[in-house]
């Protein structure tokens, strides 16, 4: 079944509705991290792919209290280095509980990059680091990672996932806490009913990966992803 009408009329955290193009953006008044991982071997900075897109939206979206980028889904120690060096404020080397506590870190990823999205947000768990929200679209478990149980650390999580063709998403994830994660929902799309035009992507990711490529470039998924981060930006105006 295809959700989007489920998807759209969902309350999201923060906001009664999702936020329309047409709404005005306010600035966050504290200063938030944004970090995406693109799937596969996608290189950070291809713009073809929509993980990358969604970062520079949100660059120009919110010119300041924002830090936003994009890695491969390789680079989660960078991504772990950054984080930890933008939360440490008053920059004496160490993080305090009181700058653990205080950060506000938003993670999001497609493929292996949702995998690696979830997996940053457990090793952040470890050191006792919050976790505003991650978003994970049709997440592939990278090998020795657990893509299906959200850590206690973050507060609310989101799947979009569809199940057509031998490379697919991870159809539930679930809280290890419900109690301390808000799991918004498991939202599947059906692109054998409804397909996708990818003609931007190369031929054998539309040939050989043809559904994990489409809901890759669909721009209603994206657009979702990026109504959720923007209602959680807006709750902390």
């Amino acid at each position: 079944m295809y959700l989007l009408s489920l998807i759209s009329a969902l309350p999201l955290p923060g906001s009664a509705r999702p936020i329309a193009a047409s709404d005005p953006l306010p600035i966050p008044t504290t200063s938030v991290i944004v970090i995406g991982f693109v799937g596969g071997f996608v290189r950070h900075d291809d713009m073809v792919h929509s993980a990358v897109q969604v970062a520079a939206h949100l660059r120009k979206d919110y010119p300041s209290g924002l830090y936003v980028e994009v890695l491969e889904n390789r680079g989660r120690e960078k991504a772990h280095a950054d984080i930890v060096r933008w939360i440490d404020t008053n920059h004496d080397g160490t993080v305090s509980p009181e700058e653990k506590q205080t950060a506000r870190i938003i993670l999001y990823g497609h493929s292996w990059g949702a995998s690696e999205a979830i997996t940053l947000a457990r090793q952040l768990e470890k050191e006792g680091i919050p976790v505003l929200l991650t978003v994970q679209v049709d997440s592939v478990a990278k090998p020795g990672e657990n893509d299906k149980v959200i850590p206690t650390n973050v507060a609310e999580a989101a799947n979009f996932y569809q199940l057509n063709g031998f490379l697919h998403g991870e159809p539930q994830i679930r809280a290890a806490d419900p109690a301390r994660t808000h799991i918004i929902g498991n939202f599947r799309f059906d692109y054998k009913a409804n397909p996708i035009d990818c003609k931007q992507y190369p031929w054998y990711d539309r040939l050989f990966m043809k559904f994990h490529t489409e809901i890759e470039c669909d721009p209603k998924v994206w657009g979702q992803v990026e109504s959720l981060i923007h209602s959680r930006l807006s709750s902390l105006h």
